[in-house]
């Protein structure tokens, strides 16, 4: 397996596990974020995600997270070895239901990002969400516009749907755009027997949307590819720990056995089973997976090296 993927009809040549954020400085912060961040670096990765909205629901920061990876570029004095991605148009915390996707909303995130960051450019930005009252030709342009003013290298979308990806692929092949060249959706192991998510602007990637992606240049980036550690709650303490949890469901408590089983064949951790069953599917895909600690990063970054049988991930 290679430890890399190179998008399609770009120049952008990934590690094959994505470093989530979102814990940039709330877990680690500072020093703690700098060693972490360079390990992810040593280990072989070299893609970071972020997003404005990171961790904006704990006050008083704004842009924590941002800050944070912002701090550690200054600290390293480069970003040539780095491909940076971020989210803008995310919805306030306190009014989910309101989109803030206007071409206003997104220049304002991306600029605060830009700043907050202490680059010139971001390698691939994304619409956090989408906003289905606006046609998908104006959000493409809006990012076309972006890439002109050279703020954004290639831009990508996050908890769209199938229908309206495709929808923009149409438009950027008249108007001769590249379009988009990522999606982040919710996707593991047990996504597919969950109960609804909470948070229902976040979309789930099921068997229409693996089809898409077969076919597309838009390559599937999954985030809780850990899924928020069910799994490893549910082994170390038991059922109880984990009943208020979407996860858990008879389906996904039957995963859980054979998780047990596999990690014994292989003889390797959980977080190692769930992201090799998503780099273990029949198409090109990238995980995203974040840590708290660097022993959990070290841990789910050896994926990469284990032969897993893709037969194992038949559930």
């Amino acid at each position: 397996m290679s430890n890399s993927i190179k998008i399609k009809n770009t120049d952008l040549v990934l590690s094959k596990i994505g470093f989530g954020t979102v814990n940039a400085g709330l877990a680690w912060d500072n020093e703690d974020a700098f060693e972490i961040l360079e390990r992810y670096i040593n280990l072989g990765g070299n893609l970071i995600d972020c997003a404005r909205i990171y961790s904006d629901w704990v006050e008083p920061e704004i842009g924590r997270a941002e800050r944070v990876i912002g701090d550690w570029i200054k600290y390293r004095g480069k970003r040539d070895d780095l491909v940076i991605m971020t989210k803008g148009g995310h919805p306030k915390m306190d009014t989910m239901n309101i989109s803030r996707m206007s071409k206003e909303d997104m220049e304002y995130d991306l600029n605060l990002s830009l700043k907050a960051l202490g680059i010139d450019y971001i390698d691939i930005y994304f619409y956090h969400r989408d906003d289905l009252s606006q046609p998908v030709s104006d959000l493409i342009e809006v990012m076309e516009s972006f890439v002109k003013q050279g703020k954004i290298r290639y831009y990508g979308c996050s908890n769209w749907t199938t229908e309206r990806m495709i929808e923009a692929d149409k438009y950027c092949k008249e108007m001769g755009y590249r379009g988009f060249v990522a999606n982040q959706m919710l996707f593991n192991i047990a996504s597919d027997n969950m109960k609804p998510f909470p948070d229902e602007t976040m979309v789930t990637m099921d068997k229409e949307m693996m089809k898409y992606h077969k076919n597309s240049n838009n390559l599937a980036m999954p985030y809780f590819g850990l899924c928020s550690g069910f799994f490893q709650k549910l082994e170390a303490k038991g059922k109880e720990a984990v009943m208020d949890s979407p996860y858990y469901t008879e389906s996904n408590l039957e995963i859980a056995e054979k998780i047990k089983d596999l990690e014994k064949r292989y003889n390797c951790t959980t977080s190692q089973i769930l992201l090799g069953y998503i780099l273990n599917q029949d198409l090109e895909i990238l995980p995203l997976a974040g840590a708290s600690k660097i022993e959990q990063l070290e841990d789910f970054m050896k994926t990469i090296y284990i032969n897993f049988d893709k037969d194992d991930f038949q559930f």
